[in-house]
Protein backbone atom coordinates (compact mmCIF):
# COMPACT_ATOMS: atom_id res chain seq x y z
CA UNK A 1 0.00 0.00 0.00
CA UNK A 2 0.99 3.46 -1.13
CA UNK A 3 2.35 4.91 2.52
CA UNK A 4 -0.05 7.90 1.60
CA UNK A 5 -3.28 6.41 1.99
CA UNK A 6 -3.39 6.08 5.99
CA UNK A 7 -1.92 9.57 6.09
CA UNK A 8 -4.37 11.32 4.11
CA UNK A 9 -7.65 11.88 6.06
CA UNK A 10 -11.14 10.82 4.03
CA UNK A 11 -11.58 12.67 0.71
CA UNK A 12 -14.62 15.64 1.44
CA UNK A 13 -17.11 14.16 -1.07
CA UNK A 14 -17.07 10.77 0.28
CA UNK A 15 -17.65 12.59 4.27
CA UNK A 16 -20.88 15.08 2.61
CA UNK A 17 -22.04 11.92 1.20
CA UNK A 18 -21.80 10.21 4.44
CA UNK A 19 -23.54 13.34 6.61
CA UNK A 20 -26.32 13.19 3.66
CA UNK A 21 -27.61 9.33 3.95
CA UNK A 22 -27.52 9.90 7.36
CA UNK A 23 -29.46 13.39 7.55
CA UNK A 24 -32.30 11.29 4.77
CA UNK A 25 -32.44 8.73 7.24
CA UNK A 26 -33.93 11.13 9.52
CA UNK A 27 -37.13 11.21 6.87
CA UNK A 28 -36.98 14.96 7.23
CA UNK A 29 -36.30 17.71 4.09
CA UNK A 30 -32.59 18.12 3.27
CA UNK A 31 -31.01 20.91 2.35
CA UNK A 32 -27.56 19.77 0.90
CA UNK A 33 -25.23 22.77 0.32
CA UNK A 34 -22.32 20.34 0.46
CA UNK A 35 -20.54 19.34 -2.73
CA UNK A 36 -20.94 21.62 -6.00
CA UNK A 37 -23.02 18.75 -7.99
CA UNK A 38 -26.13 20.98 -9.28
CA UNK A 39 -29.43 19.98 -9.40
CA UNK A 40 -30.89 21.02 -12.66
CA UNK A 41 -31.06 18.81 -15.24
CA UNK A 42 -28.51 18.71 -18.20
CA UNK A 43 -29.83 20.35 -20.98
CA UNK A 44 -31.98 18.65 -23.61
CA UNK A 45 -29.96 19.29 -26.45
CA UNK A 46 -26.86 18.11 -24.74
CA UNK A 47 -27.97 14.95 -23.83
CA UNK A 48 -29.83 14.30 -27.32
CA UNK A 49 -26.21 14.77 -28.37
CA UNK A 50 -24.73 12.44 -26.22
CA UNK A 51 -27.52 9.97 -27.55
CA UNK A 52 -26.99 10.29 -31.03
CA UNK A 53 -23.38 9.72 -30.94
CA UNK A 54 -23.37 6.61 -28.95
CA UNK A 55 -21.92 4.22 -32.02
CA UNK A 56 -22.18 0.64 -32.81
CA UNK A 57 -19.05 -0.33 -32.09
CA UNK A 58 -17.17 1.02 -29.20
CA UNK A 59 -13.50 1.94 -29.87
CA UNK A 60 -10.57 2.97 -28.32
CA UNK A 61 -10.85 6.98 -28.22
CA UNK A 62 -7.97 10.05 -28.90
CA UNK A 63 -6.21 11.91 -26.38
CA UNK A 64 -6.16 14.08 -28.94
CA UNK A 65 -9.88 14.09 -29.14
CA UNK A 66 -11.44 14.97 -32.57
CA UNK A 67 -10.87 17.78 -34.61
CA UNK A 68 -14.42 18.99 -34.01
CA UNK A 69 -14.05 19.61 -30.18
CA UNK A 70 -11.02 21.09 -30.75
CA UNK A 71 -12.43 23.58 -33.00
CA UNK A 72 -15.72 24.61 -31.16
CA UNK A 73 -13.16 25.22 -27.90
CA UNK A 74 -11.50 27.47 -29.72
CA UNK A 75 -14.79 29.49 -31.00
CA UNK A 76 -16.28 29.48 -27.24
CA UNK A 77 -12.76 31.08 -26.11
CA UNK A 78 -12.98 33.68 -29.10
CA UNK A 79 -16.39 34.24 -28.37
CA UNK A 80 -16.03 34.66 -24.71
CA UNK A 81 -12.46 36.04 -24.19
CA UNK A 82 -11.60 37.00 -27.64
CA UNK A 83 -8.67 34.55 -27.81
CA UNK A 84 -7.51 33.10 -30.99
CA UNK A 85 -5.82 29.20 -30.30
CA UNK A 86 -4.83 27.03 -32.31
CA UNK A 87 -6.98 23.64 -32.11
CA UNK A 88 -4.58 21.59 -32.89
CA UNK A 89 -1.26 23.13 -30.81
CA UNK A 90 -3.27 24.64 -27.76
CA UNK A 91 -6.08 22.67 -26.99
CA UNK A 92 -6.07 19.10 -25.22
CA UNK A 93 -9.61 17.27 -24.02
CA UNK A 94 -9.98 16.01 -20.38
CA UNK A 95 -11.92 13.46 -18.37
CA UNK A 96 -13.01 17.01 -16.29
CA UNK A 97 -10.92 19.27 -14.13
CA UNK A 98 -10.11 17.06 -11.46
CA UNK A 99 -8.72 14.63 -13.43
CA UNK A 100 -6.67 16.79 -15.39
CA UNK A 101 -5.68 18.66 -12.17
CA UNK A 102 -4.43 15.33 -10.29
CA UNK A 103 -2.59 13.89 -13.07
CA UNK A 104 -0.41 17.56 -14.12
CA UNK A 105 2.21 17.09 -11.12
CA UNK A 106 2.89 13.41 -11.99
CA UNK A 107 3.67 15.28 -15.48
CA UNK A 108 5.30 18.23 -14.37
CA UNK A 109 6.95 17.98 -11.06
CA UNK A 110 10.77 17.89 -11.61
CA UNK A 111 13.21 16.43 -8.58
CA UNK A 112 15.65 19.72 -8.81
CA UNK A 113 12.25 21.67 -8.67
CA UNK A 114 10.56 20.13 -6.15
CA UNK A 115 8.21 22.94 -5.17
CA UNK A 116 4.47 22.57 -6.12
CA UNK A 117 2.12 25.93 -4.64
CA UNK A 118 -1.48 25.66 -4.09
CA UNK A 119 -3.86 28.22 -2.29
CA UNK A 120 -4.86 27.85 1.05
CA UNK A 121 -7.76 27.40 1.49
CA UNK A 122 -8.26 25.09 -1.49
CA UNK A 123 -9.66 22.15 -3.34
CA UNK A 124 -8.00 19.20 -1.93
CA UNK A 125 -7.42 17.69 -4.94
CA UNK A 126 -4.05 20.10 -5.40
CA UNK A 127 -2.56 19.36 -2.60
CA UNK A 128 -2.99 15.35 -3.03
CA UNK A 129 -1.84 15.50 -6.55
CA UNK A 130 1.24 16.95 -5.40
CA UNK A 131 1.90 14.47 -2.64
CA UNK A 132 1.39 11.04 -4.87
CA UNK A 133 3.76 12.77 -7.32
CA UNK A 134 6.43 12.39 -4.92
CA UNK A 135 6.59 16.66 -4.94
CA UNK A 136 6.68 19.13 -2.22
CA UNK A 137 3.41 21.06 -1.20
CA UNK A 138 3.18 24.80 -0.64
CA UNK A 139 0.39 26.54 0.57
CA UNK A 140 0.34 30.32 -0.04
CA UNK A 141 -2.57 32.00 2.01
CA UNK A 142 -5.86 33.59 1.02
CA UNK A 143 -7.25 36.01 3.37
CA UNK A 144 -10.32 38.23 3.62
CA UNK A 145 -7.96 41.35 4.05
CA UNK A 146 -6.24 40.46 0.77
CA UNK A 147 -9.73 39.88 -0.86
CA UNK A 148 -8.78 36.46 -1.03
CA UNK A 149 -5.66 37.54 -3.43
CA UNK A 150 -2.36 36.30 -2.57
CA UNK A 151 0.88 38.45 -1.83
CA UNK A 152 3.35 37.22 -4.45
CA UNK A 153 5.85 39.65 -3.44
CA UNK A 154 5.90 37.77 0.00
CA UNK A 155 7.44 34.65 -1.67
CA UNK A 156 11.34 34.59 -1.73
CA UNK A 157 12.83 34.43 -5.39
CA UNK A 158 15.16 31.72 -4.01
CA UNK A 159 11.66 29.70 -3.68
CA UNK A 160 10.31 30.38 -6.91
CA UNK A 161 13.39 28.91 -8.81
CA UNK A 162 13.02 25.93 -6.67
CA UNK A 163 9.02 25.94 -7.91
CA UNK A 164 8.08 23.25 -10.83
CA UNK A 165 4.18 24.07 -10.51
CA UNK A 166 1.66 26.91 -8.93
CA UNK A 167 -1.72 26.23 -9.03
CA UNK A 168 -4.15 29.31 -9.50
CA UNK A 169 -8.01 29.26 -8.94
CA UNK A 170 -10.34 32.05 -10.11
CA UNK A 171 -12.66 32.60 -9.46
CA UNK A 172 -11.73 30.78 -5.86
CA UNK A 173 -13.10 27.71 -4.80
CA UNK A 174 -13.96 27.92 -1.95
CA UNK A 175 -14.15 31.65 -1.18
CA UNK A 176 -15.72 32.79 -4.45
CA UNK A 177 -13.22 35.44 -4.86
CA UNK A 178 -12.20 37.05 -8.08
CA UNK A 179 -8.52 38.28 -8.80
CA UNK A 180 -8.11 41.54 -11.14
CA UNK A 181 -5.92 40.83 -14.00
CA UNK A 182 -2.93 42.57 -11.94
CA UNK A 183 -2.35 39.25 -10.25
CA UNK A 184 -2.21 37.26 -13.16
CA UNK A 185 -0.07 39.78 -15.26
CA UNK A 186 2.78 39.60 -11.92
CA UNK A 187 1.67 35.52 -11.30
CA UNK A 188 2.79 35.45 -15.54
CA UNK A 189 5.80 37.91 -14.78
CA UNK A 190 7.36 35.34 -12.30
CA UNK A 191 6.91 32.20 -14.33
CA UNK A 192 8.47 33.55 -17.17
CA UNK A 193 11.41 34.98 -15.26
CA UNK A 194 11.82 31.97 -13.13
CA UNK A 195 10.47 28.86 -15.07
CA UNK A 196 7.85 27.51 -13.76
CA UNK A 197 4.58 26.11 -15.05
CA UNK A 198 1.28 28.10 -13.96
CA UNK A 199 -1.62 26.20 -13.54
CA UNK A 200 -4.84 28.48 -13.89
CA UNK A 201 -8.26 26.42 -12.73
CA UNK A 202 -11.22 28.00 -14.12
CA UNK A 203 -14.30 25.73 -13.96
CA UNK A 204 -16.17 28.81 -12.72
CA UNK A 205 -15.16 31.19 -15.08
CA UNK A 206 -18.66 31.70 -16.73
CA UNK A 207 -20.64 31.42 -13.72
CA UNK A 208 -21.15 35.34 -11.80
CA UNK A 209 -23.21 37.78 -11.10
CA UNK A 210 -22.45 40.92 -12.75
CA UNK A 211 -18.98 41.63 -14.50
CA UNK A 212 -17.53 38.48 -16.44
CA UNK A 213 -14.19 37.51 -15.11
CA UNK A 214 -11.33 37.29 -17.45
CA UNK A 215 -9.20 34.25 -18.15
CA UNK A 216 -5.51 34.43 -17.07
CA UNK A 217 -5.17 32.78 -21.01
CA UNK A 218 -5.34 36.33 -21.68
CA UNK A 219 -2.61 37.69 -19.76
CA UNK A 220 -0.39 35.02 -21.00
CA UNK A 221 0.33 31.63 -22.58
CA UNK A 222 3.67 31.29 -22.30
CA UNK A 223 4.69 28.79 -19.11
CA UNK A 224 0.55 28.76 -18.48
CA UNK A 225 -2.36 26.55 -19.01
CA UNK A 226 -5.74 27.07 -18.06
CA UNK A 227 -7.98 24.06 -17.40
CA UNK A 228 -12.22 24.37 -18.04
CA UNK A 229 -15.53 22.31 -17.10
CA UNK A 230 -18.62 21.22 -18.04
CA UNK A 231 -19.77 20.46 -15.03
CA UNK A 232 -21.30 23.30 -13.60
CA UNK A 233 -21.15 25.74 -16.57
CA UNK A 234 -23.80 23.23 -18.12
CA UNK A 235 -24.62 20.69 -15.59
CA UNK A 236 -22.64 18.10 -16.79
CA UNK A 237 -21.09 16.74 -13.64
CA UNK A 238 -21.31 13.07 -14.33
CA UNK A 239 -19.88 13.66 -18.45
CA UNK A 240 -16.64 14.67 -17.11
CA UNK A 241 -15.43 16.74 -19.41
CA UNK A 242 -13.50 19.61 -19.92
CA UNK A 243 -10.14 21.21 -21.72
CA UNK A 244 -7.03 22.28 -21.22
CA UNK A 245 -5.44 25.02 -22.95
CA UNK A 246 -2.37 27.37 -22.82
CA UNK A 247 1.44 27.00 -23.91
CA UNK A 248 1.72 24.60 -26.72
CA UNK A 249 4.97 23.32 -25.59
CA UNK A 250 3.62 22.40 -22.63
CA UNK A 251 0.20 21.14 -24.70
CA UNK A 252 2.59 18.80 -26.63
CA UNK A 253 4.31 17.03 -23.95
CA UNK A 254 0.70 16.98 -22.28
CA UNK A 255 -0.36 14.88 -25.52
CA UNK A 256 2.03 12.27 -25.16
CA UNK A 257 1.97 11.81 -20.98
CA UNK A 258 -1.37 11.95 -20.85
CA UNK A 259 -1.75 8.11 -23.14
CA UNK A 260 0.19 6.76 -19.97
CA UNK A 261 -2.76 7.33 -17.89
CA UNK A 262 -5.39 6.48 -20.41
CA UNK A 263 -7.71 8.79 -19.99
CA UNK A 264 -8.76 10.16 -23.62
CA UNK A 265 -12.10 11.49 -23.28
CA UNK A 266 -14.93 9.24 -25.28
CA UNK A 267 -15.84 10.43 -28.77
CA UNK A 268 -19.63 10.29 -27.78
CA UNK A 269 -18.89 12.57 -24.41
CA UNK A 270 -17.07 15.01 -26.80
CA UNK A 271 -19.94 15.34 -28.86
CA UNK A 272 -22.25 16.83 -26.13
CA UNK A 273 -19.01 18.65 -25.09
CA UNK A 274 -19.51 20.23 -28.80
CA UNK A 275 -22.76 21.04 -28.38
CA UNK A 276 -22.41 22.30 -24.94
CA UNK A 277 -19.34 24.65 -25.85
CA UNK A 278 -21.32 25.98 -29.23
CA UNK A 279 -23.70 26.86 -27.01
CA UNK A 280 -23.68 30.47 -24.59
CA UNK A 281 -27.99 30.82 -24.09
CA UNK A 282 -27.91 27.49 -21.82
CA UNK A 283 -25.32 29.08 -19.52
CA UNK A 284 -26.57 32.82 -19.13
CA UNK A 285 -30.48 30.55 -18.20
CA UNK A 286 -27.95 28.65 -15.51
CA UNK A 287 -26.18 32.14 -14.26
CA UNK A 288 -29.82 33.41 -13.80
CA UNK A 289 -30.85 30.23 -11.46
CA UNK A 290 -27.72 30.41 -9.16
CA UNK A 291 -27.82 34.57 -9.35
CA UNK A 292 -31.66 34.04 -7.82
CA UNK A 293 -30.71 31.38 -5.16
CA UNK A 294 -27.38 33.37 -4.02
CA UNK A 295 -29.68 36.38 -3.39
CA UNK A 296 -31.94 34.42 -1.41
CA UNK A 297 -29.01 33.32 0.64
CA UNK A 298 -27.52 36.22 0.97
CA UNK A 299 -30.33 38.13 2.08
CA UNK A 300 -30.95 36.30 4.87
CA UNK A 301 -27.26 35.76 6.00
CA UNK A 302 -26.75 39.28 6.02
CA UNK A 303 -30.01 39.23 7.84
CA UNK A 304 -27.99 37.22 10.38
CA UNK A 305 -25.42 39.14 10.07
CA UNK A 306 -22.82 36.82 8.95
CA UNK A 307 -20.36 38.22 6.91
CA UNK A 308 -19.87 36.48 3.28
CA UNK A 309 -16.69 36.73 1.39
CA UNK A 310 -16.38 36.29 -2.20
CA UNK A 311 -19.78 36.00 -4.01
CA UNK A 312 -17.95 34.85 -7.07
CA UNK A 313 -18.12 31.34 -8.29
CA UNK A 314 -21.19 28.57 -7.27
CA UNK A 315 -20.24 29.44 -3.37
CA UNK A 316 -20.97 31.43 -0.46
CA UNK A 317 -17.70 31.61 1.72
CA UNK A 318 -19.40 32.52 5.13
CA UNK A 319 -17.59 33.96 8.53
CA UNK A 320 -19.61 31.95 11.48
CA UNK A 321 -20.99 33.68 13.94
CA UNK A 322 -18.64 35.02 17.26
CA UNK A 323 -18.39 31.99 19.53
CA UNK A 324 -18.79 29.45 16.84
CA UNK A 325 -16.01 27.00 14.94
CA UNK A 326 -16.64 25.91 11.71
CA UNK A 327 -16.73 22.30 13.04
CA UNK A 328 -19.37 23.39 15.37
CA UNK A 329 -21.59 25.67 13.69
CA UNK A 330 -21.54 22.99 10.47
CA UNK A 331 -22.78 20.36 13.25
CA UNK A 332 -25.97 22.90 14.49
CA UNK A 333 -26.92 23.69 11.00
CA UNK A 334 -26.63 19.56 10.15
CA UNK A 335 -29.05 19.54 13.41
CA UNK A 336 -31.37 20.74 11.03
CA UNK A 337 -30.27 18.73 8.14
CA UNK A 338 -28.96 21.95 6.26
CA UNK A 339 -25.68 20.49 5.25
CA UNK A 340 -22.76 22.96 4.98
CA UNK A 341 -18.63 21.99 4.47
CA UNK A 342 -16.51 23.23 7.61
CA UNK A 343 -14.00 25.71 5.94
CA UNK A 344 -11.42 23.98 7.42
CA UNK A 345 -11.61 20.88 5.24
CA UNK A 346 -9.86 23.58 2.83
CA UNK A 347 -7.04 24.38 4.65
CA UNK A 348 -5.91 26.49 8.00
CA UNK A 349 -7.39 29.34 6.22
CA UNK A 350 -10.75 27.95 6.59
CA UNK A 351 -10.84 28.55 10.28
CA UNK A 352 -13.92 30.55 11.15
CA UNK A 353 -15.56 30.15 7.88
CA UNK A 354 -18.13 27.19 6.30
CA UNK A 355 -18.75 26.88 2.77
CA UNK A 356 -22.35 26.83 1.05
CA UNK A 357 -22.59 25.09 -2.52
CA UNK A 358 -25.51 27.30 -4.47
CA UNK A 359 -26.98 23.13 -5.25
CA UNK A 360 -30.42 23.32 -3.66
CA UNK A 361 -33.20 24.31 -5.46
CA UNK A 362 -34.90 27.66 -5.39
CA UNK A 363 -37.45 26.46 -3.17
CA UNK A 364 -35.37 24.51 -1.10
CA UNK A 365 -32.68 27.30 -0.71
CA UNK A 366 -35.90 29.13 0.68
CA UNK A 367 -36.94 26.67 3.01
CA UNK A 368 -33.57 26.47 4.27
CA UNK A 369 -33.73 30.19 5.66
CA UNK A 370 -36.88 29.25 7.13
CA UNK A 371 -35.44 26.09 9.08
CA UNK A 372 -32.03 27.79 10.20
CA UNK A 373 -31.25 28.72 13.51
CA UNK A 374 -30.91 31.78 15.07
CA UNK A 375 -27.95 33.88 16.05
Amino acid sequence: MNPLLPRLAGYMQEKANAQREAATRSGKPVYDFGIGDPREPTPEFIRKALRDAIPDVSQYPSIAGTPAFRKAVAAYLQRRFALSLDPDEEILPCAGAKEALFHLPLCAASPDRPLCWYPDPAYPVYERAILFAGATPRTYPLRAERAFVPDLDAIPAADFRRTSLWFDCYPHNPTGAAAPPAHHEKLARLAREHGFIVVCDEPYVDLYVQQAPHSALQISRKNLIAIHSLSKRSGMTGYRSGFIAGDPEIIRWLREARANFGVASQAFVLQAAIAAWSDDAHVEQRRKVFADKRQVLLAHLRKLGLAVGGEGAFYLWVRVPEGETSESYAGRLAARNILVVPGTLFGAEGKGFIRLAMVPTLPDCRAATEAWPDR
